[in-house]
Protein backbone atom coordinates (compact mmCIF):
# COMPACT_ATOMS: atom_id res chain seq x y z
CA UNK A 1 0.00 0.00 0.00
CA UNK A 2 1.48 3.34 -1.02
CA UNK A 3 1.43 6.42 1.16
CA UNK A 4 -0.85 9.11 -0.22
CA UNK A 5 0.81 12.42 -1.03
CA UNK A 6 0.97 15.09 1.70
CA UNK A 7 0.48 12.49 4.45
CA UNK A 8 3.10 12.84 7.22
CA UNK A 9 5.66 10.05 7.18
CA UNK A 10 6.94 8.32 10.28
CA UNK A 11 10.09 9.55 11.92
CA UNK A 12 13.20 7.64 10.96
CA UNK A 13 14.49 5.27 13.62
CA UNK A 14 17.53 6.50 15.49
CA UNK A 15 20.45 4.16 15.98
CA UNK A 16 21.64 3.35 19.53
CA UNK A 17 24.75 5.47 18.88
CA UNK A 18 22.60 8.44 17.85
CA UNK A 19 20.50 8.06 20.99
CA UNK A 20 23.69 7.82 23.02
CA UNK A 21 25.05 11.03 21.49
CA UNK A 22 21.82 12.86 22.27
CA UNK A 23 21.82 11.58 25.86
CA UNK A 24 25.38 12.82 26.42
CA UNK A 25 24.46 16.28 25.14
CA UNK A 26 21.27 16.24 27.24
CA UNK A 27 23.33 15.32 30.31
CA UNK A 28 25.54 18.39 29.83
CA UNK A 29 22.53 20.69 29.41
CA UNK A 30 20.85 19.03 32.40
CA UNK A 31 23.96 19.77 34.49
CA UNK A 32 24.06 23.42 33.42
CA UNK A 33 20.46 23.93 34.53
CA UNK A 34 20.88 21.78 37.64
CA UNK A 35 23.88 23.80 38.77
CA UNK A 36 22.08 27.12 38.37
CA UNK A 37 19.06 26.07 40.45
CA UNK A 38 20.79 24.02 43.15
CA UNK A 39 23.01 26.76 44.50
CA UNK A 40 20.14 29.10 45.44
CA UNK A 41 18.70 26.90 48.16
CA UNK A 42 22.17 26.17 49.58
CA UNK A 43 23.22 29.83 50.00
CA UNK A 44 22.13 30.27 53.66
CA UNK A 45 24.12 27.18 54.70
CA UNK A 46 27.15 28.36 52.70
CA UNK A 47 27.02 31.77 54.36
CA UNK A 48 26.94 30.20 57.84
CA UNK A 49 29.68 27.66 57.19
CA UNK A 50 32.12 30.00 55.43
CA UNK A 51 31.11 33.15 57.36
CA UNK A 52 30.28 35.15 54.23
CA UNK A 53 28.63 38.55 54.00
CA UNK A 54 25.54 39.08 51.85
CA UNK A 55 27.53 40.93 49.17
CA UNK A 56 30.09 38.11 48.97
CA UNK A 57 27.34 35.50 48.94
CA UNK A 58 25.73 37.18 45.92
CA UNK A 59 28.86 36.49 43.87
CA UNK A 60 28.48 32.74 44.30
CA UNK A 61 25.50 33.12 41.96
CA UNK A 62 26.77 36.11 39.99
CA UNK A 63 30.20 34.55 39.37
CA UNK A 64 28.58 31.72 37.42
CA UNK A 65 26.37 34.13 35.47
CA UNK A 66 29.38 36.33 34.68
CA UNK A 67 31.42 33.47 33.23
CA UNK A 68 28.46 31.96 31.40
CA UNK A 69 26.89 35.08 29.93
CA UNK A 70 30.16 36.84 29.19
CA UNK A 71 31.82 34.12 27.13
CA UNK A 72 28.94 32.56 25.20
CA UNK A 73 29.66 34.42 21.96
CA UNK A 74 33.26 33.26 22.04
CA UNK A 75 32.18 29.74 23.02
CA UNK A 76 29.77 29.48 20.12
CA UNK A 77 32.26 30.59 17.51
CA UNK A 78 35.03 28.44 19.01
CA UNK A 79 32.84 25.39 18.43
CA UNK A 80 32.63 26.24 14.72
CA UNK A 81 36.32 27.03 14.31
CA UNK A 82 38.03 24.49 16.58
CA UNK A 83 35.62 21.57 16.22
CA UNK A 84 32.37 21.07 18.14
CA UNK A 85 33.33 17.70 19.62
CA UNK A 86 36.70 18.94 20.86
CA UNK A 87 35.33 22.12 22.42
CA UNK A 88 32.43 20.27 24.06
CA UNK A 89 34.57 17.52 25.62
CA UNK A 90 37.32 19.85 26.90
CA UNK A 91 34.76 22.21 28.44
CA UNK A 92 32.88 19.29 30.02
CA UNK A 93 36.13 18.07 31.62
CA UNK A 94 36.77 21.56 33.03
CA UNK A 95 33.20 21.62 34.38
CA UNK A 96 33.78 18.31 36.21
CA UNK A 97 37.05 19.50 37.78
CA UNK A 98 35.55 22.85 38.83
CA UNK A 99 32.58 21.03 40.40
CA UNK A 100 34.95 18.88 42.45
CA UNK A 101 36.97 21.89 43.59
CA UNK A 102 33.82 23.82 44.47
CA UNK A 103 32.79 21.13 46.94
CA UNK A 104 36.21 21.00 48.62
CA UNK A 105 37.22 24.66 49.01
CA UNK A 106 37.07 26.34 52.42
CA UNK A 107 36.90 30.04 51.53
CA UNK A 108 34.45 32.35 49.80
CA UNK A 109 36.86 33.69 47.13
CA UNK A 110 37.88 30.16 46.10
CA UNK A 111 34.25 29.08 45.88
CA UNK A 112 33.42 32.12 43.74
CA UNK A 113 36.41 31.35 41.51
CA UNK A 114 35.22 27.75 41.02
CA UNK A 115 31.74 29.04 40.15
CA UNK A 116 33.20 31.44 37.57
CA UNK A 117 35.18 28.60 35.98
CA UNK A 118 32.03 26.45 35.87
CA UNK A 119 30.15 29.27 34.17
CA UNK A 120 33.02 29.70 31.73
CA UNK A 121 32.99 26.00 30.84
CA UNK A 122 29.19 26.04 30.43
CA UNK A 123 29.62 28.95 28.00
CA UNK A 124 31.44 26.48 25.74
CA UNK A 125 29.42 23.28 26.35
CA UNK A 126 26.01 24.94 25.77
CA UNK A 127 26.54 26.31 22.22
CA UNK A 128 28.80 23.41 21.23
CA UNK A 129 26.18 20.87 22.40
CA UNK A 130 23.35 22.66 20.61
CA UNK A 131 25.35 22.93 17.39
CA UNK A 132 26.28 19.21 17.56
CA UNK A 133 22.55 18.43 17.63
CA UNK A 134 21.70 20.77 14.78
CA UNK A 135 24.49 19.36 12.59
CA UNK A 136 23.84 15.71 13.52
CA UNK A 137 20.06 15.68 13.09
CA UNK A 138 18.80 16.99 9.76
CA UNK A 139 16.51 20.01 9.77
CA UNK A 140 12.85 19.08 10.07
CA UNK A 141 10.99 16.58 12.26
CA UNK A 142 14.19 14.75 13.27
CA UNK A 143 15.88 17.88 14.58
CA UNK A 144 12.68 19.19 16.14
CA UNK A 145 12.29 15.97 18.10
CA UNK A 146 15.92 16.04 19.24
CA UNK A 147 15.72 19.70 20.30
CA UNK A 148 12.47 19.09 22.18
CA UNK A 149 14.15 16.33 24.21
CA UNK A 150 17.30 18.43 24.67
CA UNK A 151 15.54 21.54 25.95
CA UNK A 152 13.24 19.43 28.12
CA UNK A 153 16.33 18.13 29.91
CA UNK A 154 17.29 21.73 30.70
CA UNK A 155 13.89 22.47 32.21
CA UNK A 156 13.89 19.17 34.08
CA UNK A 157 17.36 19.86 35.45
CA UNK A 158 16.27 23.27 36.68
CA UNK A 159 13.23 21.82 38.45
CA UNK A 160 15.08 18.82 39.87
CA UNK A 161 17.89 21.08 41.04
CA UNK A 162 15.51 22.83 43.40
CA UNK A 163 14.33 19.55 44.91
CA UNK A 164 17.77 17.93 45.08
CA UNK A 165 19.26 21.02 46.66
CA UNK A 166 16.60 20.97 49.35
CA UNK A 167 17.44 17.33 50.12
CA UNK A 168 21.23 17.56 49.88
CA UNK A 169 21.53 20.78 51.85
CA UNK A 170 19.96 18.99 54.81
CA UNK A 171 23.17 16.88 54.87
CA UNK A 172 25.76 19.38 53.61
CA UNK A 173 25.84 22.23 51.10
CA UNK A 174 29.06 20.71 49.74
CA UNK A 175 27.06 17.86 48.25
CA UNK A 176 25.21 20.34 46.01
CA UNK A 177 28.58 21.44 44.62
CA UNK A 178 29.98 17.90 44.30
CA UNK A 179 26.96 16.20 42.70
CA UNK A 180 27.59 17.45 39.13
CA UNK A 181 31.20 16.13 39.13
CA UNK A 182 30.52 12.37 38.77
CA UNK A 183 27.67 12.99 36.32
CA UNK A 184 29.92 15.18 34.16
CA UNK A 185 32.68 12.55 34.32
CA UNK A 186 30.32 9.79 33.16
CA UNK A 187 29.03 12.02 30.35
CA UNK A 188 32.62 12.84 29.36
CA UNK A 189 33.63 9.17 29.09
CA UNK A 190 30.50 8.36 27.09
CA UNK A 191 30.98 11.44 24.90
CA UNK A 192 34.52 10.43 23.93
CA UNK A 193 33.12 7.18 22.54
CA UNK A 194 29.82 8.39 21.09
CA UNK A 195 29.99 11.99 19.84
CA UNK A 196 30.88 12.08 16.14
CA UNK A 197 33.98 13.96 15.09
CA UNK A 198 33.36 17.26 13.35
CA UNK A 199 35.62 18.97 10.89
CA UNK A 200 37.06 22.33 11.81
CA UNK A 201 36.23 25.33 9.69
CA UNK A 202 39.09 26.45 7.48
CA UNK A 203 40.79 29.20 9.45
CA UNK A 204 43.29 30.17 6.81
CA UNK A 205 42.08 33.75 6.98
CA UNK A 206 42.91 33.86 10.68
CA UNK A 207 40.85 34.15 13.79
CA UNK A 208 38.98 37.31 14.68
CA UNK A 209 41.03 38.07 17.81
CA UNK A 210 40.03 41.78 18.04
CA UNK A 211 36.38 40.79 17.74
CA UNK A 212 36.81 38.05 20.35
CA UNK A 213 38.44 40.50 22.78
CA UNK A 214 35.93 43.34 22.34
CA UNK A 215 32.89 41.04 22.17
CA UNK A 216 33.84 39.06 25.25
CA UNK A 217 34.86 42.19 27.18
CA UNK A 218 31.58 43.94 26.34
CA UNK A 219 29.48 40.95 27.48
CA UNK A 220 31.51 40.47 30.67
CA UNK A 221 31.24 44.16 31.55
CA UNK A 222 27.53 44.28 30.70
CA UNK A 223 26.68 41.31 32.92
CA UNK A 224 28.94 42.64 35.71
CA UNK A 225 27.35 46.10 35.56
CA UNK A 226 23.80 44.78 35.61
CA UNK A 227 24.53 42.40 38.49
CA UNK A 228 26.15 45.18 40.55
CA UNK A 229 23.67 47.96 39.68
CA UNK A 230 21.04 47.16 42.35
CA UNK A 231 23.74 47.28 45.04
CA UNK A 232 25.70 50.39 43.96
CA UNK A 233 22.72 52.23 42.43
CA UNK A 234 21.47 52.46 38.86
CA UNK A 235 22.15 56.20 38.71
CA UNK A 236 25.56 56.04 40.40
CA UNK A 237 28.63 57.30 38.55
CA UNK A 238 30.11 53.81 38.58
CA UNK A 239 27.06 52.25 36.91
CA UNK A 240 26.69 54.99 34.31
CA UNK A 241 30.39 54.91 33.40
CA UNK A 242 30.24 51.12 33.13
CA UNK A 243 27.28 51.30 30.75
CA UNK A 244 29.14 53.92 28.71
CA UNK A 245 32.15 51.61 28.50
CA UNK A 246 29.86 48.77 27.39
CA UNK A 247 28.46 50.97 24.62
CA UNK A 248 31.98 51.89 23.45
CA UNK A 249 33.09 48.25 23.44
CA UNK A 250 29.95 47.14 21.57
CA UNK A 251 30.46 49.90 18.97
CA UNK A 252 34.05 48.77 18.51
CA UNK A 253 32.90 45.15 18.25
CA UNK A 254 30.33 45.96 15.56
CA UNK A 255 32.89 47.98 13.59
CA UNK A 256 35.41 45.14 13.76
CA UNK A 257 32.83 42.52 12.74
CA UNK A 258 31.74 44.56 9.73
CA UNK A 259 35.33 44.82 8.50
CA UNK A 260 36.61 41.39 9.47
CA UNK A 261 37.03 38.70 6.82
CA UNK A 262 36.53 36.03 9.49
CA UNK A 263 34.09 37.60 12.01
CA UNK A 264 33.25 36.19 15.42
CA UNK A 265 29.59 36.97 14.67
CA UNK A 266 28.40 37.45 11.11
CA UNK A 267 26.10 40.41 11.66
CA UNK A 268 24.17 39.61 8.49
CA UNK A 269 22.42 36.82 10.39
CA UNK A 270 20.55 39.52 12.33
CA UNK A 271 18.86 40.68 9.15
CA UNK A 272 16.56 37.71 9.56
CA UNK A 273 13.36 38.61 11.36
CA UNK A 274 12.99 35.06 12.69
CA UNK A 275 16.48 35.26 14.22
CA UNK A 276 15.77 38.59 15.88
CA UNK A 277 12.46 37.34 17.27
CA UNK A 278 14.08 34.14 18.54
CA UNK A 279 16.80 36.03 20.41
CA UNK A 280 14.50 38.72 21.79
CA UNK A 281 11.95 36.07 22.72
CA UNK A 282 14.63 34.09 24.56
CA UNK A 283 15.71 37.18 26.53
CA UNK A 284 12.15 38.12 27.56
CA UNK A 285 11.15 34.52 28.25
CA UNK A 286 14.04 33.67 30.55
CA UNK A 287 14.14 37.16 32.05
CA UNK A 288 10.51 36.94 33.13
CA UNK A 289 10.93 33.40 34.44
CA UNK A 290 14.05 34.06 36.52
CA UNK A 291 12.41 37.16 38.02
CA UNK A 292 9.27 35.16 38.80
CA UNK A 293 11.23 32.35 40.44
CA UNK A 294 13.13 34.84 42.59
CA UNK A 295 9.91 36.46 43.78
CA UNK A 296 8.07 33.21 44.40
CA UNK A 297 10.98 31.73 46.36
CA UNK A 298 11.07 34.82 48.60
CA UNK A 299 7.30 34.76 49.02
CA UNK A 300 7.12 31.10 49.99
CA UNK A 301 10.08 31.08 52.36
CA UNK A 302 9.99 34.57 53.86
CA UNK A 303 6.25 35.14 54.12
CA UNK A 304 4.67 31.69 54.19
CA UNK A 305 7.47 30.14 56.23
CA UNK A 306 7.88 27.17 53.90
CA UNK A 307 11.10 25.15 54.01
CA UNK A 308 13.49 24.97 51.08
CA UNK A 309 12.17 21.52 50.22
CA UNK A 310 8.52 22.62 50.38
CA UNK A 311 9.34 25.55 48.09
CA UNK A 312 11.11 23.23 45.65
CA UNK A 313 8.16 20.83 45.62
CA UNK A 314 5.83 23.73 44.80
CA UNK A 315 7.76 24.20 41.54
CA UNK A 316 7.75 20.47 40.80
CA UNK A 317 4.41 20.37 38.86
CA UNK A 318 5.87 22.78 36.30
CA UNK A 319 8.98 20.66 35.82
CA UNK A 320 6.98 17.43 35.71
CA UNK A 321 4.70 18.82 33.00
CA UNK A 322 7.72 19.84 30.91
CA UNK A 323 9.29 16.39 31.27
CA UNK A 324 6.09 14.56 30.35
CA UNK A 325 5.56 16.66 27.23
CA UNK A 326 9.07 16.21 25.83
CA UNK A 327 8.10 13.70 23.14
CA UNK A 328 5.10 15.72 21.94
CA UNK A 329 6.46 19.23 21.40
CA UNK A 330 8.43 18.33 18.27
CA UNK A 331 5.32 17.06 16.47
CA UNK A 332 3.37 20.15 17.56
CA UNK A 333 6.04 22.38 16.02
CA UNK A 334 6.02 20.22 12.86
CA UNK A 335 2.31 20.85 12.47
CA UNK A 336 1.90 24.50 13.44
CA UNK A 337 5.37 26.08 13.01
CA UNK A 338 7.44 27.86 15.63
CA UNK A 339 5.78 31.33 15.55
CA UNK A 340 2.34 29.99 16.50
CA UNK A 341 3.67 27.63 19.16
CA UNK A 342 5.81 30.37 20.75
CA UNK A 343 2.88 32.80 20.72
CA UNK A 344 0.61 30.31 22.50
CA UNK A 345 3.37 29.59 25.03
CA UNK A 346 3.91 33.26 25.79
CA UNK A 347 0.15 33.70 26.18
CA UNK A 348 0.10 30.94 28.80
CA UNK A 349 3.08 32.57 30.50
CA UNK A 350 1.29 35.91 30.81
CA UNK A 351 -1.81 34.19 32.25
CA UNK A 352 0.33 32.26 34.77
CA UNK A 353 2.03 35.41 36.06
CA UNK A 354 -1.20 37.41 36.13
CA UNK A 355 -2.92 34.65 38.10
CA UNK A 356 -0.14 34.69 40.68
CA UNK A 357 -0.91 38.35 41.40
CA UNK A 358 -3.77 37.06 43.54
CA UNK A 359 -1.39 35.73 46.23
CA UNK A 360 -2.03 36.70 49.82
CA UNK A 361 -0.50 36.03 53.23
CA UNK A 362 -2.67 32.92 53.44
CA UNK A 363 -1.33 30.33 50.95
CA UNK A 364 -3.83 29.51 48.19
CA UNK A 365 -2.14 26.48 46.70
CA UNK A 366 -5.08 24.84 44.90
CA UNK A 367 -6.62 28.08 43.64
CA UNK A 368 -3.52 30.12 42.73
CA UNK A 369 -0.13 28.45 43.12
CA UNK A 370 -0.84 25.07 41.46
CA UNK A 371 -2.69 26.51 38.41
CA UNK A 372 0.08 29.07 37.95
CA UNK A 373 2.75 26.37 38.05
CA UNK A 374 0.88 24.16 35.58
CA UNK A 375 0.44 27.06 33.17
CA UNK A 376 4.11 27.93 33.64
CA UNK A 377 5.12 24.34 32.85
CA UNK A 378 2.99 24.27 29.71
CA UNK A 379 4.49 27.59 28.59
CA UNK A 380 8.07 26.40 29.15
CA UNK A 381 7.35 23.15 27.29
CA UNK A 382 6.13 25.09 24.24
CA UNK A 383 8.39 28.14 24.18
CA UNK A 384 11.89 26.92 25.01
CA UNK A 385 12.21 24.14 22.38
CA UNK A 386 10.49 26.29 19.75
CA UNK A 387 12.91 29.19 20.28
CA UNK A 388 15.86 26.84 19.79
CA UNK A 389 14.31 25.39 16.64
CA UNK A 390 13.54 28.82 15.21
CA UNK A 391 17.04 30.13 15.90
CA UNK A 392 18.82 27.18 14.24
CA UNK A 393 16.54 26.41 11.28
CA UNK A 394 17.86 27.46 7.89
CA UNK A 395 21.40 28.10 9.21
CA UNK A 396 24.41 26.52 7.52
CA UNK A 397 26.33 23.91 9.52
CA UNK A 398 29.46 26.06 9.78
CA UNK A 399 27.45 28.79 11.58
CA UNK A 400 25.39 26.63 13.93
CA UNK A 401 27.78 27.26 16.83
CA UNK A 402 27.58 30.98 16.19
CA UNK A 403 23.77 31.19 16.31
CA UNK A 404 23.70 28.82 19.28
CA UNK A 405 26.08 31.08 21.18
CA UNK A 406 24.03 34.11 20.21
CA UNK A 407 20.79 32.51 21.45
CA UNK A 408 22.32 31.43 24.75
CA UNK A 409 23.83 34.89 25.21
CA UNK A 410 20.35 36.39 24.79
CA UNK A 411 19.02 34.01 27.44
CA UNK A 412 21.72 34.80 30.00
CA UNK A 413 21.92 38.55 29.41
CA UNK A 414 18.13 38.79 29.41
CA UNK A 415 18.00 36.89 32.68
CA UNK A 416 20.63 39.12 34.29
CA UNK A 417 19.05 42.39 33.12
CA UNK A 418 15.44 41.60 33.97
CA UNK A 419 16.30 40.02 37.32
CA UNK A 420 18.18 43.20 38.22
CA UNK A 421 15.16 45.28 37.16
CA UNK A 422 12.75 43.17 39.22
CA UNK A 423 15.11 43.35 42.22
CA UNK A 424 15.30 47.14 41.90
CA UNK A 425 11.50 47.43 41.79
CA UNK A 426 11.15 45.31 44.94
CA UNK A 427 13.81 47.32 46.75
CA UNK A 428 12.12 50.58 45.78
CA UNK A 429 8.92 49.24 47.38
CA UNK A 430 10.63 49.49 50.76
CA UNK A 431 9.17 46.29 52.17
CA UNK A 432 12.41 44.95 53.64
CA UNK A 433 12.22 44.84 57.43
CA UNK A 434 8.54 45.81 57.45
CA UNK A 435 5.43 43.87 58.39
CA UNK A 436 4.50 40.77 56.34
CA UNK A 437 1.82 42.78 54.56
CA UNK A 438 4.32 45.53 53.67
CA UNK A 439 6.74 42.92 52.32
CA UNK A 440 3.96 41.37 50.24
CA UNK A 441 2.97 44.80 48.95
CA UNK A 442 6.57 45.38 47.83
CA UNK A 443 6.46 42.08 45.92
CA UNK A 444 3.36 42.96 43.87
CA UNK A 445 5.00 45.64 41.68
CA UNK A 446 7.73 43.10 40.92
CA UNK A 447 5.10 40.58 39.81
CA UNK A 448 3.49 43.26 37.64
CA UNK A 449 6.88 43.92 36.00
CA UNK A 450 7.40 40.17 35.43
CA UNK A 451 3.96 39.96 33.78
CA UNK A 452 4.75 43.00 31.64
CA UNK A 453 8.05 41.46 30.50
CA UNK A 454 6.22 38.33 29.36
CA UNK A 455 3.57 40.47 27.64
CA UNK A 456 6.25 42.30 25.65
CA UNK A 457 7.68 38.92 24.66
CA UNK A 458 4.22 37.92 23.43
CA UNK A 459 3.91 41.11 21.34
CA UNK A 460 7.33 40.49 19.76
CA UNK A 461 6.28 36.95 18.89
CA UNK A 462 2.98 38.06 17.39
CA UNK A 463 4.84 40.11 14.77
CA UNK A 464 6.05 36.81 13.33
CA UNK A 465 2.49 35.68 12.60
CA UNK A 466 1.91 38.33 9.98
CA UNK A 467 2.20 37.24 6.37
CA UNK A 468 3.35 39.72 3.79
CA UNK A 469 2.90 39.45 0.04
CA UNK A 470 6.12 39.06 -1.82
CA UNK A 471 8.13 37.95 1.20
CA UNK A 472 10.44 35.02 0.70
CA UNK A 473 8.97 31.80 2.04
CA UNK A 474 10.99 29.80 4.50
CA UNK A 475 10.82 26.11 5.19
CA UNK A 476 8.85 25.28 8.29
CA UNK A 477 9.67 21.76 9.40
CA UNK A 478 6.84 19.45 8.46
CA UNK A 479 6.59 15.66 8.54
CA UNK A 480 5.97 15.33 4.81
CA UNK A 481 7.82 13.55 1.99
CA UNK A 482 11.18 15.17 1.32
CA UNK A 483 10.53 15.64 -2.39
CA UNK A 484 7.60 17.95 -1.67
CA UNK A 485 8.38 19.99 1.47
CA UNK A 486 5.57 22.21 2.57
CA UNK A 487 6.45 25.87 2.65
CA UNK A 488 4.70 28.46 4.70
CA UNK A 489 5.15 32.17 4.21
CA UNK A 490 6.28 33.96 7.35
CA UNK A 491 7.77 37.37 7.86
CA UNK A 492 11.52 36.94 8.04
Amino acid sequence: MTTPPNVPVALERWSPRLWGTLLVLCAAMFLDALDVSMVGVALPSIATDLDLSTSTLQWIVSGYILGYGGLLLLGGRAADLLGRRRVFLIALAVFAIASLLGGLVDSGPLLIASRFIKGLSAAFTAPAGLSIITTTFKEGPQRNRALAIYTTCAATGFSMGLVLSGLLTEVSWRLTMLLPAPIALIALIAGIRLIPRSSREDSGKGYDLPGAVTGTASMLLLVFTVVQAPEVGWASARTLLSFLAVAVLLAAFVTIELRSSHPLIRLGVLRSGSQIRANLGAAFFFGSYIGFQFLVTQYMQSLLGWSALQTALAFLPAGALVALSSTKVGSIVDRFGTPRVIAVGFGLLVIAYALFLQIDLAPSYAAVILPSMLLLGAACALVFPSLNIQATNGVEDHEQGMVSGLLNTSIQVGGAIFLAVVTAVITAGGGEGGTPQEVLDSFRPGLVVVTAIAAVGLLITLTGLRTRPGRKSVLVAKSVPEKEPERVTVGD
